[in-house]
């Protein structure tokens, strides 16, 4: 973990490598419980925000906005919630003097998370896959945005990274003259991360409830079906839906290099501690030296 230069080092026994791994998987399931945690906590709040309100969804042929003008989440927002409690996350790391490097590792998974279950929700809700609602998602993925520009490199890692599937989908939705896209501009323009698999199933329950108009032209279409069916023949992957990542995005090597150097000597240790044994030779780093 981080090194002090006031200690003095020495040699890997087998003792020492033993403890190392047992502390390596320590922090490893610490991480995992924490990770999975809050995935509970945060996964009611984005079963809301994947589709927009009664009251700010669009009526059919009652437009009043110009097309490209895109719709604001309300100021009491679900996405709101999740921009408080990406908040409240972040500060509490901080409270407790988490190093940068497991807030970023932490952030990231979550940001993956969110991504993924906004993702399949949407591919699994014909409802979801709407011109009103895309505005809707759009708008509060720019919430998200913003806290991950807010948070820095340093604690938000790859997030924004994190979010282009659910991003290019409702980007897609939101796109106007849909109808004159060519399959390989949809493919490495506006979606390039997703398959094609993945945007067939938007196409296909797609509807324009704002301004009532067409979709991705049927020729478009039936070569996405074509590819598609090709696809199944030749057993590739049927599955439209992203798979969660369960995997501790470090290794040991990682944390050796990324936790900083710890001065020990500016470490109070709880009192609670000072009668076991075990920890002695750490008090007498704390007692002062003679003049």
């Amino acid at each position: 973990m981080g090194r002090s230069d006031n200690l003095g080092q020495v040699d890997a026994r087998y003792p020492a490598i033993l403890f190392k791994q047992q502390l390596t998987a320590c922090v490893e399931k610490i991480f995992g419980q924490l990770r999975d945690n809050l995935k509970k906590e945060i996964s009611p709040l984005l079963s809301v925000c994947i589709q927009a309100p009664k009251s700010s969804r669009a009526q059919p042929g009652k437009a009043t906005k110009s097309p490209g003008i895109g719709a604001q989440p309300p100021s009491n927002s679900h996405w709101d919630n999740i921009v408080k409690f990406l908040d409240l996350l972040m500060d509490t790391l901080h409270e407790n003097y988490v190093p940068s490097f497991f807030i970023r590792k932490l952030i990231t998974q979550l940001f993956s998370f969110i991504n993924i279950q906004l993702f399949n929700s949407l591919l699994l809700r014909r409802e979801c896959c709407t011109f009103s609602n895309g505005e809707y998602v759009k708008a509060g993925l720019s919430l998200l945005e913003k806290w991950i520009t807010d948070a820095t490199d340093e604690f938000a890692g790859t997030s924004m990274h994190e979010l282009n599937y659910i991003r290019q989908a409702v980007g897609f939705l939101v796109i106007h003259q849909k109808r004159k896209k060519k399959l390989e501009e949809i493919r490495n323009e506006l979606c390039p991360n997703l398959s094609v698999r993945q945007i067939y199933r938007i196409c296909s329950m797609y509807w324009d409830d704002k301004y009532n108009t067409q979709g991705i032209s049927n020729e478009v279409v039936s070569a996405m079906r074509e590819e598609v069916n090709k696809d199944t023949q030749n057993l590739v992957s049927n599955s439209f839906l992203l798979d969660d990542d369960l995997c501790i995005p470090f290794s040991t090597e990682d944390l050796s290099i990324a936790i900083p150097a710890i001065d020990y000597v500016d470490i109070e240790l709880p009192e609670s501690l000072h009668h076991y044994a075990s920890v002695q030779l750490l008090l007498k780093h704390h007692d002062p030296q003679p003049v």
